[in-house]
């Protein structure tokens, strides 16, 4: 059940949280500040994600307030392909299809469900619904994700994360062919106006945060180029939109791609998270994982390669 609200301002001046916190006091400040970025607040008509644009007289707002229901977390015997496991952290390659954690559509068989049946002392780790969970990857991106396995390796991973000392790589197969060898991308991400289930390029004015993606090919494969990506921050969808927006949109990519066909039945974006670096939070030496691609990354790659020599 939707919970709906409309209001007009009377009152200028007010930001637009502070104002919707003194009008609809049954709700926190910071659950009025996520329906906001999550796209459930119009203002005139229009859906606005900036908690912080200033409402005037007159303004319109319409506020939609979706059910909040918490998710039973059950453990699930779901295999699990371990690159890296001490008693601190765990590091997994995710298979494409697999959803990191709970979440409406998907109130089972998560990585989070497979955790709980192979760490079952996880659930007080980093939240009840995202236990050990630090950073996240697309149902249909594979490859390299860490998880908490205490409370010490939850913060210090979440430090690292911010910090941006711990070393996130992808490789991606795009469409075209960029004319430069390398380069960095730097543009901030936000909700997307009308379709609040994607992401886009927003200015940060308008709710975008910053996002800088570095690219290098690795390989040019004709009309298509294979290139290795480094995150130094980590939005969501970042690289599947900076890589739309330069006009090289990831291969397969369901969202932000053409949609075009190539012949190898791929379960998603031909994006794989490649490497993950990071200081133990314990002993505090280097950690450098290398996550196999699934067989479907590497036929697209064997294929492409083919076209180019026949």
């Amino acid at each position: 059940m939707v919970s709906a609200f409309n209001l007009q301002v009377e009152t200028a001046g007010e930001r637009l949280d502070r104002y919707l916190s003194q009008e609809l006091p049954e709700l926190s400040r910071s659950r009025i500040q996520q329906l906001i970025v999550e796209g459930n607040v119009q203002l005139n008509h229009q859906v606005c994600t900036t908690k912080k644009i200033a409402v005037k007289p007159g303004d319109r707002i319409s506020i939609e307030i979706p059910e909040v229901t918490p998710l039973e977390l059950q453990a699930q015997d779901i295999p699990l392909d371990i690159l890296y496991e001490d008693d601190q952290l765990l590091i997994l390659n995710k298979p494409a299809g697999l959803v990191v954690h709970p979440a409406p559509g998907h109130p089972d068989g998560t990585l989070v469900n497979a955790l709980l049946a192979h760490c079952p002392h996880l659930p007080g780790i980093g939240g009840v619904q995202r236990p050990g969970i630090v950073h996240r990857l697309d149902k249909d991106t594979t490859g390299a994700i860490a998880i908490a396995k205490t409370d010490i390796a939850y913060h210090s991973l979440q430090a690292q994360l911010q910090a941006k000392t711990a070393r996130r790589s992808y490789l991606g197969v795009v469409y075209g062919a960029p004319k430069t060898a390398d380069g960095m991308i730097d543009l901030p991400i936000g909700r997307h106006p009308q379709d609040r289930k994607k992401m886009a390029v927003v200015p940060t004015e308008k709710g975008g945060r910053s996002a800088i993606t570095h690219w290098q090919i690795a390989e040019r494969l004709g009309n298509y180029t294979l290139i290795h990506f480094q995150l130094e921050t980590g939005r969501t969808h970042q690289i599947r939109v900076h890589s739309a927006q330069i006009g090289h949109p990831i291969v397969g990519d369901p969202v932000y791609g053409s949609g075009r066909s190539l012949g190898v039945n791929l379960p998603g974006q031909a994006l794989h998270a490649w490497r993950l670096k990071l200081q133990h939070p314990v002993s505090q030496e280097w950690i450098s994982v290398t996550a196999t691609p699934p067989p479907t990354f590497t036929t697209l790659v064997q294929i492409l390669r083919r076209r180019v020599e026949s």
